[in-house]
């Protein structure tokens, strides 16, 4: 039997200091399938953690500075879940959105993101992203995954100073770069 709200709701005065009467108490939000059962628990999977950038350089020149990315709020954590195809210059990624505070998978630009490390992912959210997405990974496991952590952060760092070469940082500048040489 699927629960629903109406099924056993109690009008009588004396339940006033129980659980609400719309949830019985031996009840917790669940993830639901289609057929109305619980589903299988998720195991445990290593992804790849991210921080976004908290400022970022953008405009002519790159004079301008914008906080975060479109989606993110700078500094938020993201699990990247692969790459595409072609190279590893925009990375697929599952992140809180800046706005609705949800669980959204995304595409983001390698140089905006910083401090990749490995990561055990336990949270049921993530996990049914990460199956439902068919990015292509290549790593595995906890040392697989530290390994191409490492190369995303090289990569990453060399994308950032590559973007706007021999162009002077606006001043007072809070890019990346400046806030992690302490130069600001």
């Amino acid at each position: 039997m699927t629960w629903t709200p109406a099924d056993d709701v109690d009008v009588s005065p004396d339940t006033t200091d129980a659980w609400p009467a719309s949830r019985p108490p031996d009840s917790a939000p669940v993830l639901t399938v289609s057929s109305g059962e619980r589903p299988a628990e998720a195991e445990p999977r290593w992804l790849m953690a991210a921080n976004v950038v908290r400022w970022r350089r953008y405009g002519k020149g790159g004079q301008e500075l914008r906080p975060g990315t479109r989606v993110c709020r700078g500094g938020s954590k993201v699990y990247v879940i692969g790459y595409r195809p072609g190279g590893s210059d925009v990375l697929t990624a599952i992140g809180r959105g800046r706005h609705t505070g949800t669980y959204v998978t995304l595409e983001l630009a390698t140089r905006h993101l910083h401090t990749f490390r490995a990561a055990l992912v336990r949270s049921p959210a993530v996990l049914l992203r990460d199956a439902e997405n068919g990015s292509g990974r290549d790593w595995d496991g906890p040392e697989g995954t530290a390994e191409r952590a490492a190369r995303f952060e090289r990569q990453a760092a060399e994308e950032r100073g590559a973007r706007w070469p021999g162009v002077p940082h606006p001043a007072p500048c809070r890019c990346h770069e400046c806030l992690a040489l302490g130069s600001a």
